[in-house]
């Protein structure tokens, strides 16, 4: 299969701490096949810019012309611009452009040295001129300021400056707030208009991290090339570029290289994504042991279930009258308690808690309407549906009991937005994760033993169980199964 191509659009940097050198290393570590289209060049080290150069915007055009008939884009990250022939002519080349772009407004150097040619309201002008034709938008704080010609000091007007550059024309907007004074966390917001939301990191020590905004727009633009959903790819290119500054190597006394590796898996990195700012870190549910985890419909399965030795189950019911709902609920829980099981009840959270349940289990949509602390001052358990990166980071900023991850294979239990993530993506969430891991979709006897061998601790099964010829049998293999791979 040929790999996506991705474009860099930017100046050169002689040390190598930025522009294209960063660029097509970032590029590399996704997996990508790069190409560079320089626009200017200049004379500088890890402390101060020394000489600029731009390329001229004719040369620049013939890079695009004769790059666009062998290597044409999947994702087009832009950068340093050069002169203001040269926006115009990468204006005209986007206007029949129709892949994915994003652009990093560089206006300085990390070491506060101008890289651009114009004055800067010529050159600001000239720049919002490409926000309609780019998908994600990439300022730091102090470019955002001089943008907008407003001073941004808290995360409230760096909300309202995104929105603000979404006024401007560009599709959506990632403000990053690492210049912000929050000593805790550094956080980033995004919003295209109907979306939003905050993307945090604990802060690491304060240098000149070199980079960092290159490194960030390659890795956005690389994700998004290799077909991965806009919010997933901003999380992602979050945790590639903290890894980078948490392993950076330091040059000198006051600036860092940042460091690059393969796709980012660390725990550490993954951003806590919320509606808001966080002002603390989340404090944590308790864990729970898992294991085989049937989701049935009827506290009648808990009556068969339990008895063969099933010790956690969810009781998922849809579309049912209240008043049988509620009884429902208070006899798997009487049941769960009698045969001293984990019973999660799955979206009526207000109900588990009244009735006595020992956990909760709420997808992504339920989280919207849920109240999280009354339910972990309840001292129940916590679990969350994820299906992609984003909703990992959303259920992170929970910290809950466990996390579910499906669909693993193609599943006909209920219809699905997402594709099957099979089992080398539940192999990787298990590298990354550290909570307690829950497969679902489509597992059955067979697929079982590689499920558990990926690191899965919790098995959930629907169809295997409740649509076996012989439920009891399948149940008790099942669980010897688990058993004997676990």
């Amino acid at each position: 299969m040929e790999k996506p191509i991705v474009w860099s659009i930017a100046g050169v940097d002689p040390a190598g701490l930025a522009g294209t050198q960063v660029d097509l290393e970032t590029l590399k570590n996704f997996n990508v096949d790069s190409c560079s289209i320089i626009t200017a060049v200049t004379a500088q080290n890890s402390c101060e810019v020394t000489a600029i150069e731009s390329i001229s915007s004719a040369h620049v055009a013939a890079q695009c012309n004769a790059l666009q008939n062998s290597f044409k884009p999947n994702a087009i990250k832009i950068g340093m611009l050069g002169d203001l022939s040269t926006h115009e002519q990468i204006a005209h080349f986007l206007t029949s452009y129709s892949g994915f772009v994003v652009l990093d407004p560089i206006l300085a150097s990390s070491s506060g040295d101008a890289l651009i040619f114009a004055n800067v309201e010529q050159h600001l002008a000239s720049l919002v001129k490409l926000f309609p034709y780019v998908d994600v938008v990439t300022p730091n704080l102090i470019e955002a300021e001089k943008i907008l010609h407003r001073s941004l000091t808290s995360y409230q007007e760096i909300q309202e400056a995104a929105h603000a550059m979404l006024d401007l024309g560009a599709k959506s907007v990632l403000l990053k707030g690492g210049h912000v004074k929050d000593r805790l966390f550094s956080q980033d917001y995004w919003t295209n208009g109907h979306e939003s939301f905050w993307l945090a990191n604990q802060r690491l020590p304060n240098k000149n991290y070199r980079g960092t905004g290159c490194s960030l727009s390659s890795a956005i633009a690389a994700c998004l090339a290799l077909k991965h959903a806009i919010k997933d790819a901003l999380v992602i290119a979050k945790m590639y570029v903290t890894r980078g500054i948490r392993q950076a190597l330091d040059i000198g006394q006051s600036s860092a290289k940042l460091f690059h590796g393969g796709w980012p898996e660390d725990a550490i990195d993954l951003p806590y994504l919320s509606p808001k700012p966080l002002l603390q870190l989340p404090k944590p549910f308790k864990h729970c042991q898992l294991g085989l985890y049937p989701v049935v419909d009827s506290s009648h399965w808990l009556e068969k279930l339990l008895p063969e030795g099933v010790k956690c189950i969810q009781l998922r019911i849809k579309n049912m009258r209240k008043t049988l709902l509620e009884e429902e609920i208070k006899r798997s829980i009487y049941l769960a308690k009698k045969y001293n099981a984990t019973l999660f009840i799955n979206d009526y959270w207000e109900l588990a808690i009244r009735f006595g349940a020992t956990g909760i289990h709420l997808g992504q949509e339920d989280l919207q309407t849920a109240d999280i602390d009354k339910i972990h001052q309840s001292g129940l358990y916590l679990g969350v549906s994820t299906h992609c990166y984003y909703e990992v980071a959303i259920a992170h900023a929970l910290n809950p009991s466990y996390i579910a991850c499906g669909p693993i294979y193609p599943t006909t239990s209920k219809v699905m937005a997402f594709q099957p993530q099979g089992v080398k993506q539940l192999q990787r969430w298990r590298r990354t994760l550290h909570y307690p891991l829950v497969a679902i979709g489509g597992i059955n006897f067979a697929r079982l033993p590689e499920v558990v061998q990926a690191g899965a601790d919790g098995i959930a099964l629907i169809s295997a169980i409740t649509k076996a010829a012989n439920p009891l049998v399948a149940t008790q293999q099942l669980l010897t199964q688990i058993k004997n791979y676990g």
